[in-house]
């Protein structure tokens, strides 16, 4: 018996994470994804991994896109592995919505183009989406492709969280702050809500701490303030990308050191963060161990990653007039322990007191219980959003 199921596509800046979910009859899907996979390109390499399966090395021919190399061997495994599945849909994570799309929508031609158009907002993922959108759009004529958006959750911002201190103008042609990751802040807001109840309805922020890092500033579990901004290189320093940047030093690359656009373009999104700063690595894994070894460039590169983070809880701490919990997710959120608690210890201050055992646990709490702040580890299911999402969309225009 065939299982009717939903298709998910997370692309990111050298990555793609695909899971299935079964489409129950009714209700929202199960949280658990059926099958899962995810594909990394490092160089020219890719290695994919489906399932529990052991990890390949993808072959490519000279000059291919790695992405289409990906969406070509995922499609060969739902149509040879995975013939007991019939696809309803594909919803896709897109980073950037733009000003008109605040919730799933269905991709035709007119969609696509307009998507397009906010590529500059997204230079590193925007593309890579659109391109796996049209490329299913042929290979599975008559799937429809679902787009759900990372900047749909902040829609909620108050206006002088949206304006941006440039002449009023630029704003109503889109020059405002957006903010992003709001697939993975808008489970942590169902999640968070069922575990702690009203705790969690009170001020919370939310550190999604990944190669791509931001914090959300939560009141009743809606998105109040966020550290990044009109695009994904706002806000928290990055594992490549620099976060906030004083204008006059890019100025200074541009008049001064006579980068081209491209190249400053390169430098912001892929050569600074964490690689930048140390000079070895965006890896905080990577970092840690070589500071253990007493290499000063990770040193300094792990110090300015803590205290931007620290930096910026402070300011949303400002904003919501103190705060109730602090919650932890994605890669560096959910693993590093030592992260965590260096950025625990420069926030005792507020009240915050971390249990060592529980947080080198990953424990789900690990503040201890007499912590002013409870401190949480969540881990994200972005997917779940997005299958969630799409099947909503699509029994609702059925339904209509």
């Amino acid at each position: 018996m065939r299982t009717l199921a939903l298709l998910v596509i997370n692309t990111g800046s050298s990555s793609m994470k695909f899971a299935i979910f079964a489409w129950p009859p009714h209700g929202d899907p199960d949280r658990r994804s059926l099958h899962e996979g995810e594909a990394v390109i490092t160089g020219n390499d890719v290695a994919i991994r489906f399932d529990a399966a052991p990890e390949n090395t993808l072959p490519q021919a000279a000059g291919a896109d790695p992405f289409h190399v990906i969406l070509q061997h995922v499609e060969r495994w739902i149509l040879e592995k995975l013939s007991h599945v019939t696809l309803g849909a594909t919803a896709h994570r897109v980073i950037h919505g733009g000003t008109h799309y605040a919730g799933p929508v269905l991709v035709d031609d007119e969609v696509l183009c307009a998507l397009r158009k906010l590529t500059p907002l997204a230079p590193l993922h925007q593309p890579h989406s659109l391109n796996a959108i049209a490329s299913l759009r042929t290979a599975l004529p008559t799937v429809p492709q679902i787009a759900v958006f990372d900047t749909a959750f902040h829609h909620t911002l108050p206006r002088s969280e949206q304006l941006l201190p440039l002449p009023y103008a630029w704003f109503d042609k889109g020059v405002r702050r957006y903010g992003f990751h709001g697939l993975s802040y808008e489970y942590l807001s169902i999640a968070l809500g069922e575990a702690f109840g009203a705790r969690a309805h009170g001020r919370l922020i939310a550190a999604h701490l990944g190669s791509g890092a931001s914090l959300c500033a939560m009141r009743s579990l809606r998105s109040v303030a966020t550290t990044m901004g009109f695009s994904a290189l706002d806000g928290l320093m990055m594992g490549t990308r620099c976060g906030t940047l004083d204008p006059g030093a890019v100025l200074h690359l541009l008049d001064v050191e006579h980068l081209s656009h491209k190249a400053l373009e390169h430098i912001l999104y892929c050569e600074s963060g964490l690689r930048g700063v140390s000079g070895i690595s965006s890896d905080p894994r990577v970092l840690l161990e070589r500071e253990a070894n007493g290499d000063a460039r990770a040193r300094d590169a792990l110090a300015l990653y803590v205290q931007r983070i620290v930096r910026e809880i402070g300011a949303m701490i400002a904003l919501l007039r103190g705060v109730d919990m602090l919650v932890f997710t994605a890669g560096i959120g959910e693993h590093s322990s030592v992260l965590r608690e260096r950025i625990c210890t420069a926030l005792g201050w507020v009240g915050v007191a971390l249990d060592p055992v529980a947080n080198a646990a990953h424990a789900h709490v690990i503040s201890l219980a007499s912590s002013a702040v409870k401190v949480v580890v969540e881990p994200t299911n972005e997917a779940w959003i997005a299958a969630r999402d799409a099947i909503r969309l699509l029994r609702a225009g059925s339904a209509a």
